[in-house]
């Protein structure tokens, strides 16, 4: 299949503006580290809109948002011939910003060092909401900005998995969003014996077949106390993952370990969003058991080399993971009307998205 010399695009024309779609083209050859994918499936996420809303990060207009897909291989850069073949079906993280590299169009170009095969039990729906939030997740346990966890479970010993959380509770606010499903999941195949998160009581059930140990209603049960009762007594509470980023959550998991009656001496709590001055000085303050806790935003920067030494050896193992069930694709939300649809879907997470992840389709007829 060769790569048609314009395609179509889902374009921005300036901030806030809504979709428009049109034609785009490379501007420059294949690069021997990359690969050119036709995308098929491409997940909508709240960085799309709020990217877009305010313009943050992006060099020029009209942009192409989306940074989280999958496809089929077109074209292979001449270092990554052993590994990947025109034909076979992948998963892969955009580079919002990079306008070649996006994925809210119908082909896109990225870094084969961090490109997952999509096994034959998973639809390209499903892969396609993969990337961005496994690496998010991934990121925040396991690399050194975030809780810097090791072993990770894909370097554990075959058929072993990682024991790094055995004795240790952690706790995941927010467990039914799509980097919340993710965090779970490395929790558990990292051996955590307490998983303690928050959800609907809708989402509830699902969170456990995951690996949740706790699912709090956070309608009910969202206080301070609760947490630190769902964590207990015997259990070092290891850190706290916000996968909300709302005010007062990052704030919420400085008190659930400065109260907790346990922690490790690495205890702290990792965000999806830039580090809160309020949650900051809390952690300062050392108020409660006296205990300071660090606050950490980290950002899912897969592609960028200080990163890869966590993702490459991720995506890897991803695909053998979906493979056997051990790691579960988000539920998805399919929106019909192709690339038209990324504007549906930007706002539609924008109104808040709950358990599933919005996919549309840009080879579909818009």
């Amino acid at each position: 299949m060769a790569v048609p010399a314009t395609f179509a695009a889902a374009f921005n024309d300036s901030p806030g503006a809504p979709v428009r779609v049109g034609e785009h083209s490379f501007t420059s050859p294949l690069s021997a580290d990359d690969l050119t994918i036709r995308i098929t499936a491409t997940a909508i996420n709240p960085v799309d809109w709020k990217l877009r809303d305010s313009g943050a990060f992006l060099p020029s207009w009209p942009i192409i948002m989306g940074s989280d897909a999958a496809g089929e291989v077109v074209e292979v850069g001449d270092n990554f011939t052993s590994k990947f073949q025109p034909g076979e079906r992948v998963f892969f993280q955009g580079l919002v910003g990079k306008y070649e590299m996006c994925t809210f169009q119908q082909y896109c170009r990225v870094p084969a060092h961090v490109v997952g095969k999509t096994p034959a039990n998973v639809t390209d729906d499903e892969a396609a909401g993969v990337s961005l939030c496994s690496v998010t997740a991934a990121v925040a346990i396991y690399h050194s900005t975030g809780r810097s966890l090791t072993p990770a479970p894909w370097s554990a010993a075959e058929g072993g998995g990682s024991q790094a959380g055995k004795g240790k509770a952690v706790v995941v606010l927010g467990g039914s969003t799509s980097v919340g499903q993710y965090a779970i999941q490395f929790a558990r195949l990292s051996g955590y014996s307490r998983i303690v998160t928050s959800a609907s009581a809708a989402n509830a059930e699902f969170l456990k077949t995951l690996g949740a140990h706790v699912v709090l209603d956070r309608k009910t049960q969202g206080g301070v106390q609760d947490y630190i009762a769902a964590v207990g007594d015997e259990l070092e509470l290891d850190w706290v993952y916000d996968c909300v980023s709302l005010d007062e959550s990052q704030l919420l998991g400085v008190k659930i370990v400065q109260g907790a009656k346990k922690v490790t001496p690495e205890a702290l709590v990792v965000s999806v969003d830039n580090a809160d001055e309020k949650a900051v000085a809390a952690g300062k303050a050392a108020e409660g058991s006296g205990r300071e806790v660090p606050v950490r935003g980290i950002y899912a920067l897969g592609y960028y080399p200080d990163y890869r030494y966590v993702t490459e050896p991720m995506y890897e193992k991803l695909g053998e993971w979906m493979a056997t069930g051990e790691f579960v694709p988000n539920r998805v939300k399919v929106l019909p009307g192709g690339l038209k649809a990324a504007e549906d879907g930007m706002q539609l997470n924008k109104a808040g998205v709950s358990g599933v992840k919005v996919i549309i389709r840009p080879q579909e007829a818009s």
